[in-house]
This record gives C-alpha cells, sequence and structure tokens, in this order.
C-alpha cells in the first residue's frame, strides 16, 4: 500500500469516527464516548497526516511538525485542566479564532505558493478559493475575539450600534463579491490585502452588534464559521479530511444556532447578519414593586414541607460553582420523598449545553433533568420552585409585556408555581439588561447572597429538620 493509498484510508476512518463523535455527543449518556471517538479521529488524521507530509519534506522540517504538534498538544492539555466551567465559553470562542487564523494563512500560502500545474479554469478556481478561504477565515478570527472579549467581560455585553451599520455589512459583503471577481480575473496582492482588511473588520462588527442576550447564539454561530473556515483550507490544501471536517462542524453549527434562534423566538438571518432588525436591549430602569426576602432556614422548611420541587439553574450558579451542593440537595429531598426535577432553557448560562454538562459533573440524573419544552406545563403543579443563578430565562415579561426587548422569547414559567425562591447577589438585572418582573410577584421570595453558600446553608436547615426524627429514632432503638 502506498503513502497516498493509506493516508487517504486514514483520513475516512477519521472521518467515520468524528461522525460517530458528533452522535455520541447528541445524549447525555454517550457523551463520554463520543468525545473519546472525537480523541481518536484526531489522533489518526494527525498521524496520517505527519506521515503523509514526512514524505516529502526534509528532516528539519519534520522534527519542526513535531515540535509545533507538541506545543499544541501541550498548550490544550494545559487550558483543558485549568478551565473552570464558567470560562469554557470564553475558552471555546478563542479557539475558534485559532482556527480562522489558521484558515487564513492557509489562503495566502495558497496565494504564495500557486502549483504550477494549475493553468485555465482551474486556475481561476484555485484564486477563488484562496479569497473566499481567506475572507472566511478572517471574519472568523475577529469575530471570536470580540466574542471572547464580550464572554469574559473585558469589552461590554451591550450591542454596539454605529450609525448605518446594516449598511456597512452589505457594503463590505458587496465589496467582498467584487474583489472576488476582480481577484479571479487578475491575481494581485492588493487585492488580498484588500478583502483580508474588509473581512477583519466585518466580523470584529457582526459580533460586536449583537447584544449579551444572544451570546450562546453567537458562540455557536461562530463554531460554524471555523468548520466553513476549515472546509475552505481543505479545498486548498486538497485534503478531503478537513473538507468533510468542516463540513460536518459547519452544518452542525449552522442548524444548533437555528434551533437556538427559534428557541428565544429570534430571527436567525437577524442575529448571524449582526443583529439586523433586532431592537437593543435596554435595561429597565427602576424597581417594579416590593420584593420580598427569605432566609435559607426558611427556604429549607418550605422544601421540607414540598411534596415537587423544580431547579431552575442559570449562569449564576455556574459562577458559584454551585453545582455540586445543588446535587446533594436534589439527593436529599428525594431521599425525603420529594419529587425533585430540574428544568433547563436551551440558552441557559453562556455556551449551549452549559446547564446540562455543569449538573452531569456533580452526578444529577439524567432523568430528572428536563428541557424546558417538556417541563413548562408542570409548574403550575409544583409546590416550589429554586431559581438558582437564572434570569432572563425566567422572565414573565416575555410573554407578558409586548415592549420587551425579550417579547416573544420563550421562557420557563416559574412563576405558575406555588412558590418561588430566587437566589441572586443583587437586584440588578441580568445579562439581557432587563428588568424582571418575577421577583416583585406575590408568590416569589429572594434568597439574597452567593448560590454556593446559600444551598449549603439550606442544607444544614435539612439536617436541623431532620435531627429530631433522627433522636427519636435512636431513642426507639
Amino acid at each position: 500500500m502506498t503513502t497516498d493509498t493509506a493516508a487517504q484510508a486514514a483520513y475516512v476512518v477519521a472521518a467515520l469516527l468524528f461522525i460517530l463523535s458528533l452522535a455520541g455527543l447528541s445524549q447525555h449518556r454517550t457523551s463520554r464516548s463520543g468525545v473519546v471517538w472525537g480523541i481518536a479521529g484526531m489522533a489518526v488524521a494527525l498521524a496520517a497526516t505527519v506521515g503523509l507530509a514526512s514524505r516529502s519534506i526534509t528532516a528539519t522540517g519534520l522534527v519542526l511538525i513535531v515540535v509545533a504538534t507538541a506545543v499544541g498538544a501541550g498548550i490544550g492539555l494545559w487550558r483543558a485542566r485549568v478551565v473552570e466551567m464558567t470560562g469554557m465559553p470564553e475558552l471555546i470562542a478563542i479557539m475558534h479564532s485559532l482556527v480562522g487564523l489558521a484558515a487564513t494563512f492557509v489562503g495566502w500560502n495558497g496565494y504564495l505558493d500557486v502549483d504550477a500545474e494549475l493553468s485555465g479554469s482551474l486556475l481561476g478556481i484555485h484564486h477563488a478559493e484562496v479569497f473566499i478561504g481567506v475572507f472566511i477565515g478572517a471574519v472568523t478570527f475577529t469575530g471570536s475575539v470580540v466574542a471572547y472579549l464580550k464572554l469574559s467581560a473585558r469589552i461590554a455585553s451591550r450591542p454596539l450600534t454605529l450609525p448605518g451599520k446594516h449598511v456597512l455589512n452589505i457594503g463590505a459583503l458587496a465589496a467582498f463579491v467584487g474583489l472576488t471577481i476582480a481577484f479571479v480575473a487578475r491575481p494581485h496582492m492588493g487585492l488580498l490585502i484588500a478583502v483580508t482588511v474588509i473581512a477583519l473588520a466585518l466580523g470584529a462588527h457582526l459580533v460586536a452588534s449583537i447584544g449579551g442576550g444572544d451570546m450562546p447564539v453567537v458562540v455557536s454561530m461562530l463554531n460554524s464559521y471555523s468548520g466553513w473556515a476549515a472546509a475552505a483550507s481543505g479545498f486548498l490544501l486538497a485534503n478531503n479530511l478537513l473538507i468533510v471536517t468542516g463540513a460536518l462542524v459547519g452544518s452542525s453549527g449552522a442548524y444548533l444556532s437555528y434551533i437556538m434562534c427559534k428557541a428565544m423566538n429570534r430571527s436567525f438571518i437577524s442575529v448571524i447578519a449582526g443583529g439586523f432588525g433586532t431592537p437593543a436591549a435596554a435595561a429597565e430602569e427602576g424597581e417594579q414593586g416590593e420584593h420580598r426576602e427569605i432566609s435559607a432556614e426558611e427556604t429549607a422548611e418550605l422544601l421540607g414541607n414540598a411534596t415537587s420541587v423544580i431547579i431552575t439553574p442559570g449562569y449564576g450558579m455556574a459562577v458559584a460553582q454551585a453545582q455540586y451542593p445543588v446535587a446533594e440537595l436534589a439527593r436529599k429531598l428525594r431521599e425525603r420523598g420529594v419529587e425533585v426535577r430540574f428544568g433547563i432553557h436551551p440558552v441557559a448560562g453562556r455556551l449551549p449545553g452549559h446547564m446540562n454538562v455543569l449538573l452531569a459533573e456533580a452526578n444529577v440524573p439524567y432523568d430528572i433533568v428536563l428541557e424546558m419544552d417538556e417541563i413548562n406545563d408542570d409548574f403550575a403543579a409544583t409546590s416550589v420552585v429554586l431559581v438558582i443563578g437564572a434570569n432572563d430565562t425566567v422572565n414573565p415579561a416575555a410573554t407578558d409585556n409586548p415592549s420587551s426587548p425579550i417579547a416573544g422569547m420563550p421562557v420557563l414559567h416559574v412563576w405558575e408555581a406555588s412558590n418561588v425562591v430566587v437566589f441572586k447577589r443583587s437586584m440588578a438585572a441580568g445579562y439581557a439588561g432587563v428588568q424582571n418582573p418575577l421577583f416583585f410577584r406575590e408568590n416569589t421570595q429572594m434568597l439574597f447572597g452567593d448560590a454556593k453558600q446559600r444551598v449549603e446553608d439550606i442544607l444544614r436547615g435539612l439536617d436541623t429538620l431532620d435531627a429530631p426524627a433522627r433522636q427519636m429514632a435512636g431513642t426507639t432503638g
């Protein structure tokens, strides 16, 4: 078997492993195996690529490839070990930026190193691939960098609203089309520099124009962009695996973004076009009534007398790293005969599936973690709802106030329960900058403080409630 044949066979195996990985990651129970399939696929692909490259490069070049692989693997392992789950969204965003940057470099290399055998229409196709690859890569790069800055709170999450911003976006796309035609007809470095600058500016502007409430969709969409950037690199490098893998990532990311937009009642085109036609969410100043407070001990007593409890987590739970005491609380309540379930909004947190991963990490049983559509009809028959760090995803203004910036967005109907306890550090508005009238409803009470500490206080309160029963059991025994 020749080296080329072996490499192509390995690429087919790697592509199949990537498909198995996506299938495994689609369900909680198989997610671990999905990750293993993905790692195996990448290992096969990397080995095949190095083996193929070693055939035609010098010993020095091979050493450089091995060193670059080792350095990259070391950085990846280090970041994976030290990153907190709260930092996962921005880590993913910055990884997307590296894919975009790599695609941009591959495009430039494709322009500087043209195969001498290409001529006629094939040469024109090559130049089109170069131009499109650079454009997609540069948009992905700066868009991902801005997403990272927003998610890590290094810049404000509110949308950038430049005068005529949509005209700027459309103008940039029109310029890209015109420059592509000119470049294919007569390649020139000046045209490639121009499209690179335009794409870098467009990527930054598109993401900067999207508000914080839509950032989970942005992360998913950037994932899609990075896939298409990888596919474009595959065409330039004549690498079938990159084309297949890029198409898998690009299409799955786009479909996930579409699903999330439906869950948020957002226009898919509006979000990916930088909030086109979507008004910016402005903070609603002032409180809309008087809120009531509750202590951890009172919350423990309320839970102890409940027959059913639904917990709706949000980003605040991730920040406080409260998933472990929350899991322990669920376990204790279930031991007392209380029906406990978790209600997960599709865009809870800063990343698709963010809350699901946190709860799985804390060993919460999969069968009590339900999606919004599965649990929304059950709130009316629920004794107590614990809203732990969620805000915009439980805001009744989405259904009650047509003028609200989040009007029409599907939310968890927590206010229909008999009692609602909201865990928050303060009465501040959520990430989307919208005040939440839930906090002022008669059946809602606020439990202020760090979510992890408050849940631990509730656990101690439950132990205090159970102490007399344990003493009596000991005396009887």
